[in-house]
Order: structure tokens, then sequence, then C-alpha cells
């Protein structure tokens, strides 16, 4: 009985195939237990978040990003939709776009005090070559143009414009590929616009700015009142400036043979700034009056056709800069933080054809 039952066991053992001693004897032997992971005591990483739409902290629609500190300078970037912004107080350069977050692309020491800080910026004609910029700054002790290579530190070209508690503010703009031309406040003294020893009060021409040994300036005109802004006429090369004097802001022009006139004078003071011109139209913005006009000339003679044509009024609240972009649309940037008139959404750079289309542009083509 004992062998029958023997038999039926190695039968079933046989029949089955679950034993297989040839896996078991290849693996390695051990006296440790197998340990399998137990339950986890941390919850599982939540899933990531969706990406914030841009902007994030300063909604701005259809504007460069807002939040802005008091703009001053701006340059625009030949995508037509991004640029670089000066802020005056902080004495920063951002990079600024309506597609992405503004960016810090440099800060330059600067004294804010009064109406002073860094008060423009413009670009060489061949900073594709050089990557050099200008910038006209304040320091304690002076108004200054100094040159900013990419990685350098700045570089004084013209020292020694007068400083004091107003009248500080400056412009430059490029008029050849050599010849820099800077605006300079009267310091809050007309007396020093009109002496010529004086920086103060004056545009002024440099030749080839460099930081060594360079070229004196010469004097284009005197007698300016607190600085404005300056821009020239593409069409004919004529340069017009805005500057505010104790009786009235005006809007001047010289031309490329070098004739000066006054072309537009406002008596009641609206805080003219910055300005753009093409083909006989110069667009001027109203610090005070939260306007920008239009000063439409003659071909033929250059005379003034009409009263200036309001072309906006409040939107954005009060701006100093007006630069043209690429695609024909002007630009602006601007200072309600130092204009008593912040909102959520300041300072800006905005267009002031929001619609498009191409510069100059009529009351009518704004509404």
């Amino acid at each position: 009985m004992r062998g029958v039952i023997v038999l039926l066991c190695a039968a079933l053992l046989v029949g089955s195939g679950c034993a297989r001693f040839d896996q078991a004897q290849s693996q390695p032997f051990t006296t440790q237990p197998e340990l399998k992971p137990g339950p986890s005591s941390s919850p599982p990483p939540p899933p990531p978040l969706p990406p914030k739409p841009f902007p994030k902290a300063c909604p701005a629609p259809g504007v460069m990003q807002g939040c802005l500190e008091s703009t001053s300078g701006l340059i625009m970037l030949p995508d037509s939709q991004s640029a670089w912004v000066a802020e005056r107080t902080t004495g920063a350069v951002k990079e600024v776009s309506t597609r992405a977050e503004p960016k810090v692309k440099l800060v330059i020491p600067v004294d804010p005090s009064g109406d002073g800080g860094l008060m423009d910026i413009t670009l060489s004609p061949t900073y594709s070559q050089d990557r050099l910029m200008y910038a006209y700054v304040s320091t304690p002790t002076d108004n200054r143009v100094i040159r900013i290579a990419d990685g350098d530190i700045p570089k004084p070209i013209l020292t020694g414009i007068p400083k004091a508690a107003t009248g500080n503010m400056g412009s430059m703009i490029f008029t050849s590929p050599t010849t820099l031309v800077v605006q300079t406040s009267d310091a809050g003294n007309p007396a020093m616009a009109a002496d010529p020893a004086s920086l103060a009060g004056k545009v002024l021409r440099l030749e080839q700015p460099t930081t060594v040994n360079p070229a004196p300036p010469t004097t284009a005109l005197s007698g300016m009142g607190a600085g404005g802004s300056m821009c020239t006429d593409p069409s004919d090369g004529a340069l017009y400036i805005t500057d505010r004097t104790p009786t009235a802001d005006r809007l001047q022009r010289i031309t490329k043979d070098s004739k000066t006139s006054t072309v537009w004078t406002w008596p009641d003071r609206p805080g003219v700034a910055g300005c753009a011109a093409r083909d006989g139209t110069v667009l001027v913005n109203l610090v005070n009056t939260k306007q920008t006009v239009a000063v439409r000339l003659a071909p033929d003679t250059g005379a003034v056709t009409g009263e200036p044509e309001v072309v906006r009024q409040d939107q954005h609240g009060h701006a100093w800069a007006l630069q043209l972009s690429p695609d024909g649309n002007v630009w602006g940037a601007t200072v309600n933080k130092t204009s008593g008139d912040a909102e959520k959404l300041d300072d800006v750079v905005f267009p002031l054809f929001p619609s498009g289309g191409g510069f100059p542009r009529s009351n009518a083509d704004n509404t």
C-alpha cells in the first residue's frame, strides 16, 4: 500500500509541472529576507499647474507690459512689437514687448532728484556692429551724456551740463551716422540759456562722439527752456525741437541747411514733450492735457496749415516719449506716476493708433 502512495505522488508532481528546480537553482542563495515595498507615507506630487497667461501681475491689454516706473527715452525695435524703454527715476533700461514679460537690460546709476535721472537713451546708427548705446543722465554734480558698450561700464562723452533743482531734462538724436545732437535744459535759469559759455539751454552738435579726445560741441540753437524732445522728418531731414519757456511752450525747426524757425507756440503751456515727424506732419505729446496733437506743415513753404489737431485725448493719461515704429505706427510711453495721476497699469508703452495703419493719421481715423 505504501508503494502505491509513493507512485501516485510522483505521478501528480510530474503531471502538474509546478516544480521547476532548474530556475530555483540558477538564483544565488541568500539568508536575507526579501523585502517588498510597502505603502508610501508621502502623497504623490500634484500634477503641474498650467502656465499662467501673460501678462502676470500687471495685465495691460493692447500695450507693452504695464507697471513700469515713469518713463523717459524710448527705442522701438525692428519687430514693431517690442522696445527698450528708460525709467527716469530708477535708471533702468527695460526690454518690453506685447508678447513677453519685461526684462531689465541694464541699470545706470543716476541722481533722480528734481526732474533729473535717466532722461533719454538712443542707439548708435551702427549699433548692429558696435553695440553702443548713449544716455543723457543726471549725477549729483551735473547732467551729462554717456556712452555704454555691451558689458562695459558707462563712459562720459559730454560732462558739465548745469544741474539744478529743476530744468534738467534733455534729449538726444543722431541726425547723421556721425552727428549726435543733444538738447539741454536751462537749469531753471534763462540767463544761462542765453550765455554762450554755458552748456545749459542749448541744442548742441557732437561730431564723432567718442570717449577719447572728443571734439568740443558746437551750438545749433540757444535760448532753450526746459527740455522736451527732438525728432527728425525723414522726408526732408528737418529737425524738430520742443521746449518749455516761462511764457510759452514751443515747437521749433532746424532745416538741413541750418535755417531755424518757430513752428508753433502754446501760450497756455500744456507741457510739450516727445515728438515724431513724417511727411510734413509733426506729432507732439502734451503732458498736462493728456493729448497728442498733429501739427501739419505745407510741403512747399513749411508754413503751418492750421490749428494743431488732437489725435489722442486722455487714453493712457500723461505721455512723454513718441517714437515711430518700422511698421509705420507710433508708440508712446507714459509718465503718470510722476505726473500725479498713477493708475493700476501705469506706466506703459502704448500704440498711438491701436488699429494699426500708417503715419500720419487724421483724427477721424483714430475714432
